[in-house]
């Protein structure tokens, strides 16, 4: 009798000639490289150093193309995109100590955010090793505890033959749901001596997959089908597992109001009769969700922006889809079902009963005049038509960058995506730098359509060396700076706290000037003729920014008091 375990890959012709003819020079850093190939990469970011040469040197033997950006946390920023766009395991290429740290941020936000990132960090030289203080330039007593707290894995090369395995065990964990980041770190000597493994020239690039447990199912979908007012809440696990179109289905099956996370933009039409949009940041919507008898959260923890702050307090019961085993039941009682989001779904739409339920619509819309009449009893004329502008002028297939600033804070309630996978932001982790490299990132990923990046003055200082990136690739990018002359949010939330803000006002560059230093076109625009200059620097090939000198203010927040008025 054969089982499958027993069945092992003969290799082709060609691959036993590679195996026992490998061509002459080749180092560690080609087993690296050949290894990226074999599992299908094509891109790789990062950014040299010493320890780090012997990968990049093997790069020039390889076919995988090289983005080369000129900050490591810029760089994991451009990772993380490129992997939230294709869905494939991004690789980042690191060197030793500094440049290994100064990557955190980034992988943090790709942690948070569910985003597969296979960075590979050289390390200093083997005798360094082991905590003792050789005083090897970048040298750390333990690199790798700097990183466990934030990657999903930690895998560690000592020796030559270990680094197809480790980086393979590497993307397959980066690619098993939920996505994230991983960390590969190889010594400097493993990387450059001559190797005498043979080429690598495959490699098992198929992640495990992650059903629910069909005891759970049954129940969740008896639980759903028996519902009187049933609701939804979709985050980023949802577009993440590409499930919107099983979503759709779903609530249509149970009428069910669908509301979006910051996470989930887009996983839902947003003109649906059945869309509450993501006002989930508003009372209003609160106020509905909580009422739901049977409440579906898919790919979502319910943490602190899709809770509203933590005020909502369901009174129905909860079933909870997660990817993230410990996310399931964090914050709220549930029914824990802990899969895939597109694989749940699934598995509901083949056992949910259809029931008829009038009137939801009419409820829809009820909560969405609410939201509507709270936001027009604020005077938001201009950052509403800030938004609108920046909506008309984006392509509807078009992605989106956002960094931590006010208009991003308006477009995690209040823009439509036009579909899933099409904006982005920081609000993962909540660094700052995020919105500029990450479209960058985007764009190496599908240069055929522009791409938009928002920052505010105070987020794009952080990656403002990128414009050489832009330019040195002809990146199809439009960076939109909205400069208010500070850490607008900050100065919003010191004000109102304090009476007064403290270390918010910025002295900043003339960001028209400093893009075309650059060689980047740039265009000082109006609220009046934001739609015009933003549209025509994106449908400009290659990079530009547009500058909108402006003061937004938030909407008022709900969580902080009931009044509504």
């Amino acid at each position: 009798m054969t089982h499958d375990h027993d069945l092992v890959l003969r290799p082709t012709e060609a691959q036993i000639s590679a195996a026992l003819n490998p061509p002459a020079g080749r180092n560690g850093g080609d087993l690296v490289v050949e290894t990226l190939a074999g599992l299908g990469a094509t891109t790789v970011f990062g950014l040299p150093g010493q320890h780090a040469l012997g990968m990049f040197d093997a790069l020039r033997r390889s076919s995988l193309r090289y983005i080369g950006l000129r900050v490591e946390n810029n760089a994991g920023f451009a990772a993380d995109a490129y992997g939230r766009i294709t869905g494939e395991a991004a690789p980042l290429l690191l060197s030793t100590g500094p440049g290994a740290l100064t990557s955190l941020a980034a992988l943090q936000e790709a942690a948070a955010a569910s985003a597969p990132v296979l960075a590979i960090s050289s390390q200093v030289p083997t005798p360094g090793l082991g905590g003792g203080r050789h005083g090897y330039l970048h040298e750390l007593p333990d690199q790798a505890a700097s990183f466990r707290g934030v990657v999903k894995s930690v895998h560690q090369v000592r020796t030559q033959s270990q680094i197809p395995s480790a980086i393979e065990a590497a993307w397959k964990s980066a690619l098993t749901v939920p996505h994230g980041p991983v960390w590969v770190e190889i010594p400097q000597d493993v990387l450059l001596a001559q190797t005498s493994v043979p080429v690598v020239t495959g490699g098992d690039a198929f992640p495990e997959e992650l059903p629910p447990r069909p005891e759970l199912t049954a129940v969740a979908a008896d639980l759903l089908s028996k519902a009187a007012r049933p609701a939804i809440i979709a985050g980023g696990g949802v577009v993440r597992s590409d499930a919107s179109g099983k979503l759709k289905q779903l609530a249509e099956v149970l009428q069910a109001p669908v509301v979006t996370t910051p996470g989930g933009k887009g996983a839902f039409p947003w003109t649906h009769p059945l869309s509450l949009q993501s006002w989930i940041e508003d009372r209003h919507t609160t106020d509905f969700l909580e009422d739901a008898d049977v409440l579906l959260v898919i790919g979502s923890g319910l943490g602190e922006l899709s809770s509203n702050y933590h005020t909502f307090k369901p009174r129905g019961r909860v079933v909870q889809i997660e990817a993230d085993l410990g996310k399931l039941e964090s914050n709220h009682p549930a029914l824990g079902i802990h899969a895939d989001a597109r694989l749940a779904l699934q598995a509901l739409l083949e056992t949910v009963v259809e029931r008829p339920r009038p009137g939801v619509a009419e409820r829809v819309r009820e909560v969405l005049a609410k939201v509507a009449d709270r936001i027009a009893a604020q005077e938001l004329t201009l950052e509403q038509e800030v938004l609108a502008s920046v909506r008309r002028a984006l392509p509807a297939d078009s992605p989106s960058f956002w960094d931590m600033t006010i208009l991003a804070y308006w477009a995690w309630s209040a823009f439509d995506a036009k579909g899933p996978n099409h904006m982005h932001s920081a609000q993962g982790a909540g660094g700052l730098g995020y919105g500029f490299p990450a479209a960058l990132g985007a764009a190496v990923a599908d240069p055929t359509r522009p791409v938009l990046a928002v920052s505010g003055d105070g987020g794009a200082l952080y990656s403002i060396a990128e414009l050489a990136t832009a330019r040195q690739y002809g990146l199809n990018v439009t960076w939109l700076i909205v400069d208010d002359g500070g850490y607008g949010i900050l100065r919003e939330y010191m004000t109102d706290a304090f009476g007064e803000a403290t270390a918010t006002e910025l002295t900043r560059p003339d960001y028209v000037a400093l893009a075309e230093s650059f060689g980047v076109p740039g265009v000082r625009t109006s609220p009046q003729t934001l739609e015009t200059d933003l549209s025509k620097a994106l449908s400009t090939p290659g990079p530009s920014v547009v500058v909108l000198p402006a003061v937004l203010r938030m909407f008022a927040a709900t969580h902080l008091v009931q009044d509504l008025s």
